[in-house]
């Protein structure tokens, strides 16, 4: 039974949650509108958790960066002390963190494996294959969809829920690697080029031009590199959808409206022939309301007949791109 004192509405912790969101996710802002409130409460709390956090890893001035780690470190042991041992916490986030969990059943273990994640970005970045990327990818970003799965809730009992979550965190992964590709220019700025080494020998390009070349866009080069890993993302896509349909009703829109949302940004790359490295692609106002509307709309529909992610979905990879451990291959 949920603790009474602990499950009481918080309006104050509750909104500094949301307006983290609001400033931070729109996408996500948009389709939480399809959760109820209390569901919504909790993934607000989740994320505003998680933003901290990731927020904490970009402050650092260069690799190793010994202040932002001991920052870190602190926010972990903050999450123990509040969550895991339940003792009163003296802020917001935590607060509301503290009663998500509480009231939803999702794991402390999984809160600290996204710390553990973004630590990583704290030292050198580099990835030598894809399956040490999804493994990063896996800390990062997999993390939250598990954490999401547990408040959106699965109501087919313990084993539909367990092939939920591995559904959920290869969305995850496909979401990073989306962010990934969004913020080439963003993150050569700050010293890191995630795509693994083997990929970009494959098209014979280094990392250095990555961090250094701000032309590259318009290298020849450049274009079949990022349509091979596009075509991956939407390869993963596509094989974390049939997750959708395992969650409560009131819950899949809003997780079809994240998916197809942030699927998207993948269109919008390829409208800029690719260039993500002279400016952030972006998904226009009109047509994030536009997939709500429809979302809406199809609301009666099984949710994996809902979903699509654009383009042709790439079949057939030979080399097993999702080998790494904990990113199934689910049929």
């Amino acid at each position: 039974m949920t603790d009474p004192a602990v499950s009481r509405a918080v309006p104050d912790d509750a909104r500094a949650c949301a307006d983290i969101v609001r400033r931070h996710a729109r996408t996500f802002h948009l389709a939480s509108r399809f959760l109820p409130p209390e569901k919504r409460r909790a993934a607000y709390a989740l994320y505003a958790f998680c933003r901290v956090a990731d927020d904490m890893v970009d402050e650092a001035k260069a690799s190793g960066d010994a202040s932002i780690a001991g920052k870190l470190a602190d926010y972990d042991r903050m999450l123990t002390s509040t969550v895991h041992d339940g003792r009163p916490g003296s802020d917001a986030v935590f607060r509301e963190l503290q009663w998500a969990v509480r009231t939803y059943g999702v794991p402390v273990r999984v809160l600290h494996e996204l710390v553990a994640g973004v630590a990583r970005d704290l030292e050198p970045v580099r990835y030598g294959t894809w399956a040490e990327l999804a493994r990063y990818c896996e800390g990062v970003a997999s993390t939250v969809g598990e954490m999401c799965t547990y408040v959106f809730g699965v109501p087919a009992g313990p084993a539909a829920r367990e092939r939920a979550l591995q559904y959920a965190r290869t969305l995850g992964v496909a979401m990073q690697l989306t962010n990934i590709l969004r913020d080439v220019g963003e993150d050569a700025g700050r010293g890191r080029c995630y795509f693994p080494d083997d990929d970009l020998v494959a098209f014979g390009l280094s990392r250095g031009e990555i961090l250094q070349d701000r032309a590259l866009a318009r290298d020849e080069r450049w274009a079949p590199f990022m349509a091979f890993q596009i075509g991956r993302a939407r390869t993963l896509y596509e094989m974390a959808r049939p997750g959708i349909a395992l969650l409560a009703p009131d819950a899949q829109r809003c997780a079809t409206a994240c998916a197809v949302g942030y699927a998207g940004i993948l269109d919008a790359i390829e409208a800029r022939g690719y260039d993500t490295i002279t400016a952030r692609a972006r998904v226009p106002q009109w047509k994030r309301a536009a997939l709500l509307f429809r979302i809406w709309r199809e609301a009666g529909r099984p949710a994996d007949e809902a979903m699509a992610f654009g383009g042709e979905p790439v079949r057939g990879w030979e080399d097993a791109p999702l080998a790494a451990p904990g990113v199934a291959r689910i049929a």
